[in-house]
């Protein structure tokens, strides 16, 4: 089990990314924009700057939703590889088996 500290880290970054999704996808069009002045694109850039870091959804990091673990994840089923499995033997995931040859 993770942290549940940095599951709950997780969580509200997770609240901030959505806040500002918006926000954050004008400015980055008015940063794109050829027709904009030199001077609407660095306000722009000031504006996105200055929004908080967790707004930008790269910090967000993907978690097993079961055990919070960071690394080993499916993005597929939302669970790490050793819950995947569990999961799998159960028979709980459809269409997924454990391979033998």
């Amino acid at each position: 089990m993770a942290k549940t500290s940095m599951i709950e880290r997780e969580k509200r970054r997770a609240k901030v990314v959505k806040k500002y999704a918006a926000k954050r996808a004008l400015l980055k069009e008015q940063i794109r924009d050829p027709k904009a002045s030199q001077e609407d694109r660095m306000a722009a850039i000031e504006a996105l700057q200055k929004q908080p870091r967790d707004a930008s959804p790269a910090r967000k990091r993907n978690r097993c939703a079961i055990t919070g673990r960071s690394r080993g994840n499916y993005r597929k089923f939302g669970l790490g590889r050793v819950k995947l499995r569990e999961a799998t033997m159960r028979g709980d995931v459809p269409g997924l088996r454990k391979a033998s040859w």
